[in-house]
């Protein structure tokens, strides 16, 4: 899908994290214990988690939810995400994928699948982020997140919030060994899909991918998704940026 070695090599080069303006991020929220890993414990990252069970199957739910925990297990243990805004994180990781959901409210018949989450993701925070607390900017900061989680040469680049969800996720598709310095024990990986299991991931993915080549293929000529169709679904052909602009584009 993607080298996460090259990513986190250079995420950690950085040295030192994006400046972030609102006071939201160093707030110190009130923590439980969830398969063994300290997260946020907030009404709307509550919310959050129902909202994600409610519009997802088991397979997405579970990836989403540990997901989250990836993510906090490696922002927690670095000092460059110190002052993250820990309750974005965690309503970027645990919607990130509302556009794998099996309400066709939430899906568009022309976006791409991240873009559906996105949007998805922004309407429920508008509809029950507490007054006050979600500006334009916190806002846009979710959408982005999960818009880009996808595209690791740009949120890499963006800000630490974006960075620690983004690496939870890509997390899901490593094993634990490959996270950074190893601080995703063999112990913690084992907790965490014991409480939230697997269940075939690389078939389910498999079938969410090829599902979206067939229904709605002009989303997925530029990006991973794009290689599941070549490989599984007879007869797609995606739509080269040559085919379909640079035979266009004049001269002169």
């Amino acid at each position: 899908m993607f080298s996460l070695t090259i990513i986190l090599a250079a995420i950690f080069a950085m040295g030192a994290a994006f400046p972030h303006p609102h006071d939201i991020a160093i707030t110190r929220y009130p923590t439980r214990l969830l398969a063994g890993v300290t997260v946020p414990d907030t009404p709307l990252i509550t919310k959050s988690i129902a909202f994600a069970r409610q519009n997802s199957d088991n397979f997405t739910f579970n990836h989403v939810m540990r997901s989250w925990l990836f993510g906090e297990i490696v922002a927690s243990s670095d000092p460059i995400y110190k002052f993250r805004d820990r309750e974005a994180v965690a309503i970027a990781a645990i919607l990130h994928d509302l556009g794998w959901s099996f309400n066709q409210d939430l899906i568009s018949k022309n976006k791409r699948f991240e873009v559906d989450g996105a949007n998805s993701a922004r309407d429920f925070l508008i509809r029950e982020g507490e007054k006050g607390r979600w500006d334009k900017h916190r806002l846009q900061l979710v959408w982005d997140i999960i818009s880009l989680h996808t595209q690791p040469s740009i949120w890499m680049y963006k800000e630490i919030e974006a960075q620690a969800a983004s690496l939870g996720i890509a997390l899901d598709f490593r094993q634990p060994e490959q996270s950074p310095g190893g601080v995703i024990t063999r112990k913690a990986w084992n907790q965490i899909t014991h409480e939230f299991p697997r269940l075939n991931f690389r078939e389910s993915l498999k079938n969410i991918s090829v599902g979206f080549c067939i229904t709605k293929p002009e989303t997925t000529y530029d990006n991973f998704i794009r290689d599941f169709g070549e490989a599984f679904v007879p007869g797609y052909k995606y739509v080269s940026f040559l085919d379909s602009v640079w035979k266009n584009v004049p001269d002169n």
